[in-house]
């Protein structure tokens, strides 16, 4: 299984944003053209890229749709949606629209019949997202705390018939401070599904040491390509 660096492009107003610890008081705008920034990232060689409707995840419905849109329509390589995706038919709108996966947060995380049924309507397009601070899962645009320990959520939610799951330290996301390799492995353990990682790297070393972790198949990464920490092709040929 090859290993994948995948590029985000999280969206506030149209516009790409980084934030720190998803609080978008912390924004900076680094383009204007979304669409533009996609196309860069797959000429550059990324496998794919993670698109993220980051005011929607804030206020529980879409607000960048049709920047999404064009995005996956303009692109050759696989998209996977995230943000305010609370339910099965926006989900299989996504689909339909090209995205290849759809990641599910908040109600995939909080309702389990809801649960049962993205599992069954989206097969293996599902990602569920339990990004945790600390050891807590949170939802509602990480606002919210569930009192959930993310390996016991991994647990539940691989047992139930998840095929992938999205794991973001929100306490490093945005903050270039490495990735929280050691929660990720008990994670990926626990849970005996791929797991994509996300949050905090900053170095190509840090691409290096999620390579070697057994059960993590790829990483997000956001700030340390937009500020030029990490240039996208040395990211690629360190997990080749």
């Amino acid at each position: 299984m090859t290993f994948e660096v995948i590029p985000a492009i999280d969206l506030i107003e149209g516009k790409v944003v980084r934030v720190e610890r998803g609080e978008i008081g912390t924004k900076t705008v680094y383009g204007d053209d979304p669409v533009a920034t996609a196309k860069e990232w797959e000429a550059l060689g990324a496998p794919r890229l993670h698109v993220v409707d980051l005011e929607g995840a804030v206020a529980g419905e879409p607000r960048n749709r049709e920047v999404i849109e064009s995005i996956v329509r303009s692109l050759m390589i696989p998209v996977q949606v995230a943000g305010a995706i609370r339910s099965i038919e926006l989900a299989l709108e996504w689909l339909g629209a090209g995205a290849d996966r759809v990641v599910l947060g908040t109600a995939a995380l909080t309702d389990r019949d809801f649960l049962a049924l993205s599992i069954e309507r989206l097969g293996a397009s599902l990602m569920v997202a339990p990004d945790a601070q600390g050891r807590e899962v949170r939802i509602s645009g990480w606002q919210e705390g569930t009192g959930e320990d993310v390996v016991d959520a991994a647990k539940r939610l691989a047992s139930a018939g998840v095929p992938r799951l999205l794991v973001t330290d929100i306490r490093r996301d945005g903050m270039l401070a490495g990735p929280n390799t050691e929660i990720l492995g008990e994670v990926a353990s626990a849970a005996g599904i791929p797991v994509v990682a996300s949050g905090g790297i900053a170095s190509i070393d840090d691409l290096r040491v999620l390579n070697e972790v057994n059960g993590v198949e790829g990483v997000v990464v956001g700030k340390a390509l937009y500020s030029g920490a990490i240039e996208l092709s040395d990211a690629l040929e360190a997990v080749a």
